[in-house]
């Protein structure tokens, strides 16, 4: 009986199973993605898309198909691959007329494709990763196996998460099986790696692997995501993202106070600060509600740090306006890339060649960041300041006088107090006689030199507050209403050194054009220079005694040199700007003017959303987005897998790669936006809690054969370390690691003349104590000549946002875990305990080995070890005034020790060690 009923059973799956494929394939046709799309790209879009349209033909978007060519004739006829152009060329022996002109001619495979879709209407279809994220099914694992769930075996058994549903029903298409789960000393290494880019300490390995309880794993995954380390590991991918760095870049690249913006994001990281949340802040921080003297929070305004690490030009010679835009631009596409994974930048000079995204799309966009106050001057104004000791103070006077005496104008005094804005910039300047630019950016005038300073708005202005120093005697400047001979509206003494003036100006309304006149007449050869201006309601209370100390405190903080941050600040009213359209990406020849706006490719912008940076910076992590889920998602999945579901992670538009599995970004898109409410933490442990992740690295040749590139994840991943953490792993196995947290860069041991600063005479100066330890997070980035050791491991030199590391394996590589400074001192601390372990060079090379794998040596590891330690051991007994040159860091000098230092920096540099299993 239970035979019957196991023979009907399958007959009858084999029924359904054949009546699902044969409807199926009743209501199959061409796929414009897959099948379609590909086709025109390789062979069509190079002259008929968004850089060309030759013929007046495009196949970019789906109109311009339809609509009649140079010829007059229709490329495609829906329903009618006869009827059409585009066929008709195709075919064509002409060959003046075939197409592809100058190509090769497309195989009948292809042109089967393209007919047929013709005749089935040339459905037109977006792009995948375009489309709205909905949340898949998750595939089940009840079979007849295990009897349709009833037993927890197999696949069933195996599977820890929805992660892993997903991934065993690609490998069963792909014929291939999962690989069992790495042992725990490999694991814990793994995720410790993965989660805080350090690894676990000697007790953590013992403790995991004593821990029988069932939630052992979880323990630790929940351990290190808690820890202070885990923010700085996740910090150290952003930073590529936000092209961060202590310097300007260009060729002078002098330094910049940039610190406080990278310790903002290791808090957001280690407080789970929501990820939406934490997109809005560094896109528009100064948008964001304000405190109780209507000042952005400090720590939203630090945020905006992300688009200020854009670099300044300090170049003699260069147009401040020219590379104010190179910063704009720069902005534009680096956050197309980091949150939407699309490459923009292309359309800076046409319209998208690949996908339907036109030309003026692009300055729609960046007429969201256009308003921004920087002007690539040399002060890189605005700034975030910091005031300490009596300056503070007399912040904290002059805002409690104000509060006293008129509250309304609290707001705007607390702005210039902390941001100096709005202002004029001098550079902006109409030079006249005797002015020249000075230090690139300022105005400098001499005795009868003058300036205008173009339509001023003097509504309410009682003040003039100029930045201004010189060494001439006696310098009285002058301003003019509307011409150079017009009425005096403010006459200033100029005092002999650096400091912030307050004068007087008649009261005036409208916009007006200001001259400026300088006598100087005892020195008339020394230079005034004016670094900005800006035009002020005066303070309140000018009744009362205290007033002129008051007003004394306020030019006294404007003018005392303070630590400050470069800072995104909006220009709103007079300081807005209008953004135009590029023609053809040249700044110098304006187009239309154009309004802020979001690609017509992607959902709209909400109705009632502000057409400001905190508009699309919501519109870029509301729910209706179609890629920034899938991007971030598939970002972090890359961390951890060393390669992205998508594996473009930088672009997800039809010339990328396609998702190896689609529905499983889908999932962790939509379940990270609506399930863990953008919460990272949350994303990372189901990801690292799944069975896929867990997977041993071992492979057999049939993976390797059907997987070669573990695109299926038929094991776990296997990929060498960051260049960040090929550093912090030696100095935390060694002992030497520092856990001192946030700060100004440091400068760790680096070779000797790494640096070349012509300009500045900046030096690279060791750190001293534990600051020569720090993790590599905390190093002193100078975008000229970043950090060398981690140049060679593939570290970006950040001029740029860098979405992905490409890895290489160069013999230089070796030549930096072998040689550089950092590696030989953690070599000789590493010999230093390995000898405190055992008696024999074999026990003391075993433990060595263990401290930095955690896995016992194979005998054949260990025999090539002993010869290198046996090696170095008989040239430094023949020789022992050697082992100095080796032994440098520490006091104690033996041809023993010299010998263990040699075979433990061999050690550092081994594949097993370099490598996450």
């Amino acid at each position: 009986m239970l035979r019957r009923i196991v023979i009907l059973t399958g007959i009858l799956g084999l029924a359904v199973g054949l009546w699902s494929w044969w409807g199926n394939r009743e209501n199959s046709g061409i796929d414009y993605n897959t099948q379609v799309k590909p086709i025109l790209n390789k062979n069509c879009m190079g002259c008929h898309g968004g850089v060309k349209k030759a013929g007046d033909v495009s196949f970019l978007f789906e109109h311009e198909m339809l609509e009649p060519g140079k010829s007059g004739k229709i490329p495609v006829v829906r329903g009618d691959a006869h009827s059409s152009e585009m066929i008709r060329r195709i075919m064509s022996d002409d060959p003046e007329e075939r197409m592809p002109k100058n190509g090769n001619p497309l195989n009948e495979d292809d042109i089967d494709i393209l007919r047929t879709w013709i005749n089935e209407g040339a459905k037109w279809e977006t792009h995948w990763s375009y489309k709205r994220a909905e949340k898949p099914e998750v595939p089940s694992l009840d079979n007849f196996s295990n009897l349709f769930g009833l037993l927890n075996i197999g696949d069933k058994k195996w599977a820890k998460n929805e992660i892993d549903n997903f991934v065993l029903e690609k490998l069963k298409e792909k014929n291939l099986s999962v690989s069992p789960e790495a042992n725990r000393a490999t694991l814990i290494r793994r995720v410790s790696l993965d989660l805080t880019g350090l690894p676990p300490t000697e007790k953590e390995v013992v403790d995991f692997e004593n821990d029988q309880s069932e939630n052992a794993y979880e323990k630790v995954v929940d351990r290190l995501l808690k820890s202070p380390s885990y923010g700085e590991r996740w910090t150290s991918m952003w930073m590529d993202l936000a092209r961060y760095a202590d310097t300007k870049g260009y060729e002078s690249d002098g330094g910049r106070t940039m610190w406080r913006y990278r310790d903002y994001v290791v808090k957001s990281f280690n407080d789970d600060k929501p990820f939406d949340k934490f997109t809005i802040e560094q896109l528009a921080g100064d948008l964001l509600p304000k405190d109780k003297n209507g000042f952005p929070l400090e720590e939203n305004l630090i945020a905006t740090g992300y688009h200020r690490n854009t670099m300044t030009n300090n170049e003699g010679g260069t147009d401040d306006e020219e590379f104010r835009i190179a910063a704009q631009i720069d902005r534009v596409n680096t956050t197309w890339e980091v949150w939407q994974g699309t490459t923009f930048g292309c359309i800076q000079c046409h319209s998208h060649p690949y996908d339907p995204i036109p030309h003026e799309d692009y300055y729609k966009y960046m007429a969201f960041f256009n308003s921004s106050r920087d002007e690539d001057v040399w002060d890189e104004w605005p700034k975030l300041r910091f005031y300490k000791g009596e300056d503070s103070v007399r912040v904290e006077r002059v805002k409690d006088w104000i509060r006293q005496n008129n509250p309304k104008q609290i707001e705007e005094v607390t702005q210039f107090i902390k941001v100096m804005e709005p202002k004029i910039n001098a550079h902006n300047f109409v030079k006249g006689d005797e002015s020249t630019v000075l230090l690139i950016s300022y105005y400098g005038v001499k005795n009868n030199g003058n300036a205008k300073i173009s339509q001023v708005n003097l509504t309410g202005a009682d003040n003039v507050v100029m930045n201004v120093s010189t060494r001439a005697e006696n310098a009285v400047m002058t301003l003019h209403l509307d011409k150079l001979d017009g009425p005096v509206i403010s006459e200033i003494e100029v005092p002999a050194r650096d400091s912030v003036v307050i004068a007087p100006v008649t009261p005036t309304t409208g916009k007006h054009d200001i001259f400026l006149s300088m006598k100087s007449p005892k020195t008339p050869e020394e230079w005034v220079r004016i670094t900005w201006m800006a035009f002020q309601k005066a303070l309140p209370g000018a009744d009362k005694p205290d007033y002129p100390n008051i007003v004394a405190d306020y030019a006294t903080v404007l003018t005392r040199p303070t630590e400050g941050m470069p800072v995104i600040w909006e220009g709103k009213g007079d300081f807005a700007r209008k953004t135009n359209v590029f023609v053809r990406g040249n700044w110098m020849v304006k187009g239309a003017e154009v309004k802020p706006d979001v690609p017509k490719l992607l959902a709209p912008m909400p109705k009632g959303a502000s057409k400001d940076r905190l508009g699309l910076a919501k519109w870029i992590v509301s729910r209706d987005n179609a890629l920034t889920g899938r991007v971030i998602v598939n970002r972090f999945w890359e961390q951890l897998f060393g390669k992205g579901i998508v594996e473009t992670v930088e672009d997800f538009g039809s010339q990328g790669s396609e998702p190896t599995h689609p529905e499983l970004l889908d999932w962790l898109a939509v379940n990270f936006i609506e399930e863990d409410h953008w919460s990272v933490k949350k994303l990372l442990k189901t990801i690292t809690m799944s069975a896929t992740y867990r997977q041993a690295s071992k492979t057999d040749q049939d993976k390797l054969e059907k997987d070669p590139y573990n695109v299926w994840i038929s094991r776990g991943p296997r990929v060498r370390l960051s260049a960040e953490q090929v550093r912090d792993q030696a100095l935390a196995c060694s002992g030497l690691i520092s856990h001192k947290m946030y700060g100004p860069g440091v400068m760790p041991p680096q070779p000797d003349k790494i640096w070349q600063s012509p300009y500045s005479g900046e030096k690279w100066t060791l750190s001293e104590g534990e600051d020569r330890y720090r993790r590599g997070v905390y190093t002193y980035w100078k975008r000229t000549a970043p950090y060398p050791s981690m140049v060679t491991f593939d570290a970006p030199s950040r001029e740029f946002c860098q979405s992905r590391r490409i890895l290489t394996n160069t013999p230089l590589q070796a030549l930096v875990t072998l040689n550089d400074p950092v590696y030989l001192e953690a070599a000789e601390k590493l010999a230093t305990k390995m000898q405190k372990r055992g008696k024999t060079p074999e026990q003391q090379l075993t433990e060595g080995y263990r401290m930095l794998t955690f896995q016992p040596i194979e005998q054949k590891n260990l025999k090539v070890l002993v010869k290198v330690y046996k090696e170095a051991l008989s040239a430094y007994q023949k020789k022992p005034v050697d082992a100095d040159s080796i032994l440098a860091y520490g006091k104690e000098r033996s041809p023993e020790l010299a010998a263990l230092t040699i075979s433990a920096n061999v050690m550092l540099n081994l594949d097993n060690v370099v490598t996450k299993e």
